[in-house]
This record gives C-alpha cells, structure tokens and sequence, in this order.
C-alpha cells in the first residue's frame, strides 16, 4: 500500500467521529426543543375548583337559605358567585323566637340536612356560612336586647356542631340591607360583568346600573345611584366598590314600614278612630271577610306600642269586618305617612327623610312583586294599568278571591288591598315616581336561577375577603420524568459538542504537520 492511500484512509476515520458527534448533537437539540414544545403548550392548566358560601337570610317573617359557589380564582378580586340551592325554612322568622330561644335552631334542620348534600362532603370544612337577621331582629333587639341575644348564642350553638366553617349570626343594618340588594339587582341583571368574544369576564361598556326597592315585613329599602355625591352632606350616601369599580349610591332603609308593620299600624289607626272597640270595619279587607285578632298581635311590637289604647289587654279581641271599599281605604291608608314633614321639598319623601330625585330603573323585588303578582301583574307596566288593577282587586267580595289567586292563603288574601294601596302611596307620593318614570320600575322576584334580594349581594361583598386559590397546571411528562430527560439530553449534547471540538482541534493540528512535513520535503 502506497503511502498516499495509507494516509486517505487515516481522514476517512477521522470523519466517522466528527460526523457521528454532529448528529448526535443535532439529535439532542431536536429531543430538546421537542420536550419543551411538549411540556409548555400541551400541559393542561387546571383551575383551583369551586368555592361553596352559605347565606341564611334571616327575615321578619321566615328564614331562607341560599347556597352559592364560585370558581376559586376570582375576577379583580371578587368571585364571580351563582346561586345554586334555595330552602325555605319552616316555621317563622327567627324574632318570634324571644320567648323560647333554644327552639330557634330546631327549624333550621331539613334545610341544612339538604345543603350538606348539595355542597361536597370534601368541601364542608371550607365553606362558610353566614346568617343575616334583617328589620324583624333589629326590633327585637331594640325591644329586648337580651331575648336577641339568646336567639343569636342559641343559632351560633347550633352552627358550631356542623361540619361548616360558620362565620357568625350578625344582625345587619337597614342601610347594609339596602346596599347588598342593590348588589344583587344590578349583579344578575349583568351591570357588573359580562363575557366578551373570547369568554372573558369584562366589565360592559356603556351599562348603566338599576335601583332597587325592597319591601320586606319589618321594613322596606331604597337604593340607586347618586349624581353629584359631592353635593350630598347625608349619611345615606356611601360607596361600594366592586369588581375594581366604585359606586357612589344613595340608600335607605324605613324601618316600621314593612308590608306586616305597616298594617299593623294600619289596624292600630283603625281601632283609634273607631268609636266601637270590640268591631272594626276595615275598608282595605274584602267585603265578606271577617276575623277575631287578639289585641296582642296588632300591639306587639315597637311600631305599634305608641298607639295602645289606655285598655290595652293583650289577651282582648277585636273583630274586623271588611267593607271592600277602594276609596276609603285609598284615603285611610295615605295616614300612615307623614307627608307633611317634607313641607313641599322635592328632596324629600316622606317623615322629613332627605331622597335626591330617582332616576333611571329600577327593579322592585320581595313584597312589590308578590302583592303585583296577586294582581295579575309583573314586568313593567303603567301607573294607570296599577290603579286600575287595584280598584277591581279592592272591588271583589271574599268569595271571589280564592278564584282570582294563583296561591291562596288567607292571611296574605285578605291584605293585598292594603299592600297594593300602600304600595301606590309609598311609591308615587313617597319616592316620586311619577306617571311617566312608574314604567321604568321592574317588579321581578328573580332573574335567571337567581332571587333578588340582599343574600346574594352580601356573599358578593364577602368573597372580597376569601383568598383567591392558585391555578395548578398539569405538565404532559410528569416532573421528574422531565428533569432526567433534560439532563441526559443536555448531557449529551454537550459531551457531542465536545468531541466536535477535540476532533476539529486534532484535524488543525494535523493539517499544520503535514504542511511542514511537505515544506521540508520541497526544500530537500
């Protein structure tokens, strides 16, 4: 063999190497660069799960309950809430209760035996519940502080053995009352939040917000948005903020006005004018109807205490007859109101209490919307359709009645003259609705799978205060996997990358020798 062959095969050798070494480390950027596509755009994030909240809506005439939940991550630190349970507790609202505080709780049982089905049994210690009394604790407690007391220790006993994270009985203030049902209201109806194109939450552009009005049975709620708040030196103005928005709303609650206090002093006004104090005629009560009341039951309470009669005897009955006059109890049910303190003022309703000019819509949720229901009514609709359907409502004899209902019972049956009256006096002369702003009232009881009322608003303003969860995000090649895979292919890329350089240093070096050995031969 020639020398010049011997020394071709030598640079054949000495290319294997190099050219393995290359490919090998191509290779190993490719594994790379694959396992990272693989890992970053194919691994699955996974949200944190839902969050479940307990409200148990603690009103003058009955408690319900409400379960609502919320994806874990929340949007400008407000849960994005849906109701998804509702119970009615049996029995009355919980003030009825001062007597005998201990039985408070008892009722509260086939609700909650029920929630604990509905939220999961993994999720029970997190989930927090709340009781909210409204206007019919707020009496108690201004009448007997210690009977408020006891029937909020006996709850809060009750709580503390349920598998819940139960965070108080509180009674809340009118004011509050009023503020988380405007919540409500303008929450359900999409004031706050809705989904763009790409089903991102997003706050609506251009949306205006909606009052509130609420009637309950102890008391009854304003609430809507204040122009010019600079301007407004009352306590009635306060600001919400929500969903990374501030709200300026002028808000307020009348206590003694709700819908079964204010017939209360109703038939308190009736036995005072009333010459006879055994039988009363009623013109609100349907021609026909008749019912025995112990005079306890219309002076039991503190809106009506100023009104007993120097014989007062709890235990004494009255007779009211009904005379289903419209007119008369029109005119009768206007005294309930003291107009007269507002001395003509525009900013003013009524009892000196200072209102800026309503404006915009509203939606009229509890009361307003059963006694129109019981009308035939909902929706929005005219002033004049509202009379009218109160005059031939207030026109029909007892008999009648049960036929006109969708729901009979005769307590409410016998009052929805009164209420619709009263209603129209509190609405028109009261507020100032006027003929051409009444149609821009709502009466609804609920939008979608969710009530209107302040339960809801008051959990909306609590998750301010509930941790949002991480995301977790589920990788395609578990951890470890991954980290090994990417050590062993750096590892080899790199040891590649260093053969490619030793043979390139071995291959310049060679080159260097033979140039000098051909020098010397060229000399010689």
């Amino acid at each position: 063999m020639s020398p010049g062959s011997s020394h071709a095969g030598l640079k054949t050798l000495s290319r294997t190497p190099a050219i393995i070494s290359l490919v090998v480390l191509l290779l190993s950027i490719v594994v790379l660069v694959t396992l990272t596509l693989v890992q970053t755009r194919h691994s699955q994030v996974i949200p944190p799960g839902l969050k479940y909240g307990v409200v148990l809506d603690a009103g003058s005439s009955r408690t319900t309950v409400y379960v609502y939940q919320w994806p874990a991550e929340k949007e400008n630190n407000t849960g994005v809430v849906s109701q998804t349970f509702e119970c009615s507790v049996r029995g009355p609202g919980i003030s009825s209760y001062g007597d005998h505080p201990q039985d408070a709780p008892m009722a509260f049982e086939d609700c909650m035996e029920r929630v604990q089905q509905q939220v999961p049994a993994p999720l029970h210690g997190s989930t927090r519940v709340y009781l909210g009394a409204t206007a019919g604790m707020r009496l108690l407690r201004l009448q007997n502080e210690t009977a408020a007391d006891e029937v909020l220790a006996s709850i809060q006993s009750y709580f503390e053995s349920q598998p819940f994270d139960f965070r108080g009985a509180q009674i809340i203030s009118g004011q509050e009352e009023g503020v988380y049902g405007w919540i409500t209201a303008n929450y359900i109806k999409g004031n706050f939040l809705e989904k763009d194109l790409w089903h991102m939450w997003v706050h609506p552009h251009g949306v205006g917000t909606t009052g509130a009005l609420d009637l309950g049975g102890a008391s009854t709620q304003i609430t809507f948005m204040a122009e010019a708040a600079g301007a407004l030196n009352t306590s009635d103005v306060v600001q919400v903020s929500l969903y990374g928005y501030t709200y300026t709303l002028y808000t307020h609650s009348f206590q003694c006005y709700g819908r079964n206090e204010a017939e209360k002093r109703f038939l308190a006004l009736l036995l005072q004018n009333s010459s006879a104090d055994t039988q009363v005629t009623n013109p609100c009560y349907p021609r026909g109807y008749r019912v025995t009341v112990p005079m306890g039951q219309v002076f039991n309470s503190l809106c009506t205490a100023q009104q007993r009669p120097a014989s007062y005897n709890p235990l004494r009955s009255v007779i009211f007859e009904g005379t289903g006059d419209p007119w008369l109890c029109w005119e009768k049910v206007a005294s309930i109101f003291d107009f007269r303190a507002c001395h003509g003022q525009e900013d003013c309703s009524f009892d000196g209490v200072y209102q800026p000019k309503v404006q915009g819509p509203f939606v009229a949720f509890a009361g307003f919307y059963y006694t129109a229901r019981a009308l035939n009514l909902s929706g929005s609709f005219s002033l004049a359709t509202f009379n009218a359907s109160t005059w031939s409502f207030c026109s029909q004899n007892w008999a009648e009645l049960p036929l006109l209902l969708p729901k009979f019972d005769e307590v409410y049956a016998r009052s929805y003259c009164f209420s619709a009256n009263y209603i129209y006096h509190l609405l028109v002369q009261g507020y100032k609705f006027t003929q051409e702003t009444w149609p821009q009232i709502h009466f609804e009881k609920e939008v979608g799978n969710s009530s209107i009322g302040w339960s809801l608003g008051y959990m909306l303003s609590l998750t301010n205060q509930i941790p949002a969860a991480s995301t977790l995000v589920r990788l395609s090649i578990p951890p470890p996997t991954f980290m090994g895979l990417l050590a062993l292919f750096v590892a080899t890329a790199l040891l590649s990358l260093a053969i490619l350089s030793f043979l390139c240093s071995s291959a310049r070096t060679e080159k260097r020798s033979e140039h000098a050995l051909e020098h010397t031969v060229d000399t010689d």
